[in-house]
């Protein structure tokens, strides 16, 4: 069964007129379940991680300060978020549902969380809308308990994984790979295991061609044991944040082959939502339950 992690908590209120989509995470799960694509057995409601399993990635004085919510005003705007107990609470529950993901995963060959993908998180600070790095706080918590010794991570959020990049720089155990748009945010990149940078206006031919070509290369060459997709719908023409031109079905298409060539190979996968920011909600729901949907079509 295609194990989600979602909590109500992932909604969580922004002020008036803010650009981050936060109701997405309750229209979501709604979606699913009223088309059919899920019914409620395939949620489970993630639950608050152990701070050492933070702490495995990142620092205890910035995880302290995030934690009694003693930022300095500076790094605090960087965020993007106002900061409260319960938006850092938030995070901590997205990547617990991450990690309990991992263990669903290996299980099941695949599990999926609502939220997450927070990959602009670094070791010792937030930026853009992420506070803590999910999936390299669950690439380790594999590492530790589970026996998993290679990892990869796909991330193909418009936007670069920069604090992924530099949470893993001098790590050979876990291999980051980020293609995204060269002209997008962070506009000082950090340097990636591989970093694929696209023009302004990528389609979905170009988009998917590169893709097709270097993703199974790159497990060949990489050999892990698990993998792990961030799945960003931002790369799409309507996106207010991206400058890449897909459309809905090349970023289905994109999904399919990701997670088909995973399948294939029988290497579990874990998939964090990432960034959409597309004016209209509808558009960021469908490209997202497309993800879903075809989770659900490859594995069950």
């Amino acid at each position: 069964m295609l194990k989600i992690a979602n909590h109500p908590i992932y909604k969580h209120p922004l002020p008036s007129g803010h650009r981050f989509p936060m109701e997405k995470y309750d229209l979501l799960p709604k979606q699913l379940l009223h088309e059919g694509t899920c019914t409620k057995e395939n949620f489970f409601e993630p639950e608050l991680p152990e701070i050492t399993r933070i702490l495995a990635v990142h620092d205890q004085d910035y995880v302290e300060n995030l934690v009694n919510i003693s930022i300095e005003k500076r790094a605090a705007r960087k965020i993007g978020f106002p900061l409260s107990k319960e938006l850092v609470q938030r995070e901590l529950i997205i990547a617990g549902g991450t990690m309990k993901g991992c263990e669903y995963a290996l299980e099941h060959g695949i599990a999926m969380n609502i939220a997450g993908g927070t990959h602009h998180a670094y070791t010792n600070h937030g930026e853009a809308f992420c506070l803590l790095n999910d999936q390299a706080i669950a690439a380790r918590y594999l590492q530790k308990f589970k026996g998993i010794k290679k990892i990869l991570i796909v991330d193909l959020d418009v936007h670069q994984g920069n604090g992924t990049a530099e949470i893993f720089q001098h790590d050979d155990s876990v291999f980051t790979f980020s293609m995204h748009g060269k002209n997008n945010y962070p506009f000082r990149k950090e340097t990636s295991d591989l970093d694929i940078e696209l023009a302004d206006q990528t389609g979905d031919k170009e988009y998917l061609e590169v893709l097709k070509e270097t993703l199974p290369k790159l497990i060949k060459e990489q050999n892990p044991d698990f993998i792990f997709y961030l799945s960003g719908v931002d790369i799409l023409s309507t996106d207010k944040l991206g400058k890449l031109g897909c459309s809905i079905e090349g970023c289905k298409e994109r999904d399919r082959f990701v997670l088909q060539t995973c399948h294939d190979l029988k290497i579990p996968v874990q998939v964090s939502m990432g960034g959409g920011y597309s004016p209209d909600i509808k558009t960021i729901l469908e490209a997202h339950a497309n993800t879903f949907r075809m989770a659900q079509k490859i594995y069950f």
